[in-house]
């Protein structure tokens, strides 16, 4: 089968793979819509993301009968899926402005900016549905309306004026796209979702080019239809794919990468948190459908509080001395300071466990809970903790060592 023949085999089915990508994309966003309504961007996704997911339902041949069939009107459809694609346009041209300029910026530039796109693809609807009033189209078409009625009075206008519509608002887009991505200091996310976003639109501009091929062949008495029914409907739904991810990706991605630092630093916490919870005879307490922020949360407190307990335990003149050993191994600073801690509090942890305290004098544990992350990383350090400890001269009986 050849790739039209593919495309027309499944042109009925074909709209809802883009459709159901779009409508899983939105049920992701839609709670951090809800949860934080006031964010106007967020807002300004959803409903782009709500615009692009009507497209694709009321472009299904499926969908297009229906509502010709209910309203009674043949090919009534055409202008209300052009005026879905005309605001889908608009929207977008809105969000990017805004999304590059910032909420803050309340320029008389982006302000005039915000003003114009709105006012001229509004324009475009009423103009639209004009036409469509004005034009005589009796015979219903569910795949091929673009080029049937390429040049049918009024109907040849409303065809050509909502290609010209997305066209330019697709140059401008992914003009606007393409020059941001160019620029310093953006977040990796945000520049990934942007490169999505410009090869999407770029997608767009092919699938234009497409149609506006076919409608003028129709024009000079040709007949180039597979572009605008087998080339284009492919453009449509991979752009649409792209345009979704592009916008999904700079949110969804930081929460996935603040979410794996968190799950990371509490797994970082461990060797720590055993040490401390074999001193303390017991650990943080289960609790059920706990978040990860708060079983962080918790897990920090659990050790500082078992810190601060071996406090009297501790050996200052040690520290000083296994920070010197570290050094003289030729560890760097940042690690011989590790090195030097958890030799420490293993010590101490040890010294404990004898009854002995130090001189009564409780040092400054500052540092000590300050660095929990660091010292619990050194922990699984086993061999560098002993090379540190035996040449400091650090007691070695009943000292808990892992690998």
């Amino acid at each position: 089968m050849s790739p039209a023949g593919f495309v027309n085999e499944f042109y009925p089915t074909f709209w809802w793979i883009p459709a159901g990508i779009l409508a899983a994309a939105l049920a992701i966003k839609l709670p951090s819509v809800i949860r934080l309504w006031k964010d106007p961007l967020l807002r300004a996704v959803g409903g782009l993301l709500l615009l692009a997911l009507a497209v694709f339902v009321f472009v299904a041949p499926s969908t297009i009968a229906w509502v010709n069939r209910i309203t009674g009107v043949p090919n009534i459809s055409a202008p209300w899926v052009y005026s879905l694609l005309t605001a889908f346009c608009g929207s977008c041209l809105l969000l990017i402005i805004t999304w590059r300029s910032g909420l803050s910026d309340r320029s008389a530039r982006t302000r005039s900016a915000m003003r114009w796109v709105i006012g001229i693809y509004s324009s475009v609807i009423v103009a639209l549905w004009v036409l469509f009033a004005l034009a005589e189209m009796p015979v219903e078409r569910l795949r091929d309306l673009d080029t049937y009625y390429a040049n049918t009075p009024y109907a040849r206008e409303m065809i050509l004026l909502y290609l010209l519509a997305h066209t330019v608002a697709t140059v401008i887009t992914n003009g606007l796209i393409w020059n941001w991505v160019r620029a310093d200091g953006l977040d990796a996310w945000l520049r990934w979702g942007l490169k999505s976003l410009g090869v999407g639109y770029t997608a767009q501009l092919v699938f234009d080019a497409a149609k506006l091929t076919a409608v003028g062949a129709r024009w000079s008495g040709r007949n180039l239809d597979w572009l605008s029914t087998a080339v284009a409907p492919p453009l449509a739904c991979l752009s649409a794919v792209l345009i979704a991810v592009g916008f999904i990706l700079p949110h969804a991605g930081q929460y996935l990468h603040d979410r794996w630092r968190v799950q990371l630093a509490h797994h970082e916490l461990r060797p720590l948190y055993l040490l401390m919870r074999s001193v303390n005879g017991r650990g943080v307490p289960f609790v059920l459908r706990t978040g990860a922020e708060l079983r962080l949360i918790r897990r920090e407190t659990f050790i500082r509080d078992a810190l601060l307990s071996l406090a009297r335990f501790v050996d200052e003149d040690l520290q000083r001395r296994s920070y010197r050993a570290a050094s003289s191994l030729g560890f760097p600073a940042e690690r011989a300071k590790g090195l030097a801690t958890a030799v420490t509090i293993l010590a101490a942890a040890d010294a404990r466990g004898r009854g002995r305290e130090s001189d009564g004098t409780v040092p400054d544990t500052t540092d000590l809970l300050r660095e929990i992350g660091a010292v619990s990383r050194e922990l699984r350090h086993g061999d560098d903790i002993r090379r540190v400890r035996d040449r400091a001269g650090a007691p070695s009986d009943g000292v808990r060592i892992s690998n």
